[in-house]
């Protein structure tokens, strides 16, 4: 079976963080100070008074959900299995990847204290993995069941072997979902600072790519850098929910920055159901703050309380869009979008013999990876214990305990065997960016690190 997980990620030391819940029962409780992202963007100042996501389902194609959490359960729906089958499936998470992203976006926190930035959104989990024919499946059921985001922490490195940078069946599911008015995010990958490798379905037209940012107020050092890279959101020390519950306070990676970007566009979606898919992602990319590295950040670090309360002319240019339509209109006629079912496509069967070249170049491509040694690329980076062992071929079986009861090294969900490391003390340095600010400010805000500089003297 592939493994979704990054090879190329940098394991470090996973701290467990016992939270005690501050709200009374049914009402939303504090996040953690962990959750430094809360701080940054004044989320329970300027954004839950707003919205908390409720009537949005966003749909998490990733590992799997955990579902049965007692912070989750609330949350998640019925999803499916694209890779093995299973209708009505909401709780097997072998990996834990996809139970760490979709607690980020909506975990109540009820039970651990683990908060998610849209805690009334629901969750749609979708297993799969970062190939074109599951993704192309997996975007497809999300849509036909209700999810308005795709969340997709996920990447593979054969981007470059497709028009556009992208598989035909996915970009055909991509043109379902966004005729249907679903916006989809992705992350931009994590070798910005190795083989930078363009990776899909991030760099797929009418995605929006997210980059990593850091406490620091500068882009995460591995977040790619590529053009397609539309937006950026904190990726470095946001923890999660692993699939036994355990709560994990340290992550790195583009996946986390994904995963936030969704929850930000849930929020969106939420305080305006009116707004059409195309319009939320100008807002979203309109009200960005500079951070630097726009090949990273794109066009900024997204900022929740400005895109609530900023009005976007509807000629602001729209980067996602703009390419989006560029590649629609070179796409061969009859390579699908518009009308399809949520599985294999008729027209996708019926495409051209170019898209099948394609289709079978990709396959090819594929397998050489794989012999290679070279692993499709999950986006979320971890935290890990030294001298783990490796996991199986979907990650590590569990977190925190061996078998016969006994407590060993604790791994995160976006550990990697492969580069044991530490990182340090739980949370991070005190401190970060400040990612919201009042509407029209332009400039970047910062919070230094206490009894510190400013970042950017």
């Amino acid at each position: 079976m592939r493994r979704l997980t990054r090879s190329a990620a940098a394991a470090t030391a996973a701290v467990g963080l016992a939270v005690i819940p501050t709200a009374s029962a049914g009402a939303t409780p504090n996040p953690s100070a962990q959750e430094w992202w809360f701080k940054g963007w004044s989320i329970q100042q300027q954004v839950w008074p707003l919205t908390k996501g409720q009537g949005v389902t966003v749909a998490v194609l990733d590992s799997g959900v955990n579902g049965n959490l007692p912070d989750m359960k609330p949350a998640t729906l019925q999803g499916t299995d694209v890779v093995s089958g299973g209708n009505g499936w909401k709780d097997h998470d072998e990996q834990g990847h996809g139970t760490a992203i979709a607690s980020v976006i909506a975990s109540r926190g009820t039970s651990t204290g683990f908060v998610g930035i849209a805690p009334e959104a629901k969750i749609l989990p979708v297993r799969t993995q970062a190939d074109g024919p599951y993704l192309s499946k997996a975007i497809r059921f999300a849509v036909d069941h209700g999810a308005k985001v795709v969340n997709m922490s996920v990447g593979n490195q054969g981007a470059t072997m497709f028009p556009n940078q992208c598989p035909p069946e996915v970009f055909s599911a991509i043109r379902y979902a966004i005729d249907k008015d679903v916006v989809l995010v992705g992350s931009a990958g994590n070798t910005g600072d190795e083989d930078n490798a363009v990776e899909y379905p991030g760099s797929c037209p009418g995605v929006v790519a997210v980059g990593a940012l850091g406490r620091d107020g500068h882009a995460w050092k591995k977040s790619q850098r590529q053009p397609y890279v539309a937006v950026g959101a904190p990726g470095v020390d946001v923890g999660g929910l692993s699939q036994t519950g355990h709560v994990w306070t340290t992550g790195e990676g583009t996946s986390q920055a994904s995963a936030l970007t969704a929850g930000a566009v849930a929020l969106i979606r939420a305080k305006f159901p009116q707004m059409k898919a195309r319009e939320v992602v100008q807002l979203l990319t309109n009200t960005t703050k500079d951070f630097g590295s726009p090949d990273q950040l794109g066009r900024g670090v997204i900022s929740i309380p400005r895109a609530l309360r900023t009005k976007v002319p509807a000629s602001a240019p729209n980067p996602v869009f703009a390419r989006y339509d560029k590649a629609v209109a070179q796409a061969p006629k009859g390579s699908g979008g518009g009308s399809g079912s949520s599985s294999a496509p008729a027209e996708e069967k019926k495409g051209s013999s170019s898209t099948m070249l394609y289709v079978g170049i990709g396959v090819v491509v594929i397998v050489v990876l794989v012999v290679g040694g070279v692993v499709l690329m999950r986006r979320g980076k971890g935290k890990g214990g030294a001298g783990a062992p490796p996991p199986a071929p979907m990650g590590p079986p569990s977190f925190g305990q061996q078998p016969g009861g006994q407590t060993g090294p604790q791994r995160s969900p976006y550990a990697s065997p492969q580069q044991p490391g530490g990182f340090g003390q739980p949370g991070g340095q005190p401190g970060g960016p400040h990612l919201g600010g009042q509407p029209g400010n332009g400039a970047p805000q910062f919070q230094p690190p206490a009894g510190g500089q400013d970042p950017r003297q």
